[in-house]
């Protein structure tokens, strides 16, 4: 069976509950290290598309134990926030602008062979993820 299982693959997707929809246009990096006390090995991204998904994030080389996804909320945040104030623009009364988490980082652990879709889901001042199917 060697050869046929030998390394995890990894999806995700960003919804923003905030607003109940997809979040596009984040940009998502994935890294992967051989082993806790391994440094981290920068695998490549991608964008989230139309429906909140990343297509063609990167495999994990073999031997990995640990995955990070990294996510740039910064840019979808402020972006949001212009669009927001061009529509509203009494709606916001501090000012700020960006994001209260402007990245989000995510690392969990993996075995070869199986899939991991990890989910990121986004509201203004919080994040939760899960491990989906």
């Amino acid at each position: 069976m060697s050869g046929t299982r030998t390394t995890a693959s990894v999806s995700t997707h960003v919804l923003d509950t905030g607003v109940g929809r997809p979040a596009r246009g984040i940009a998502v990096r994935l890294s992967a290290r051989p082993g806790r006390d391994a440094g981290w090995r920068a695998l490549g991204g991608a964008v989230t598309d139309a429906d909140g998904r990343c297509a063609d994030l990167p495999a994990p080389p073999e031997g990995t134990t640990h995955v990070r996804l990294d996510f740039a909320v910064e840019a979808y945040a402020e972006k949001k926030q212009a669009d927001a104030q061009q529509d509203a623009p009494a709606n916001r009364d501090s000012g700020a602008v960006g994001a209260f988490f402007p990245e989000v980082a995510i690392t969990f652990a993996v075995e070869p062979g199986e899939h991991y879709h990890v989910p990121l889901l986004l509201s203004p001042f919080g994040y939760s993820v899960y491990r989906g199917s």
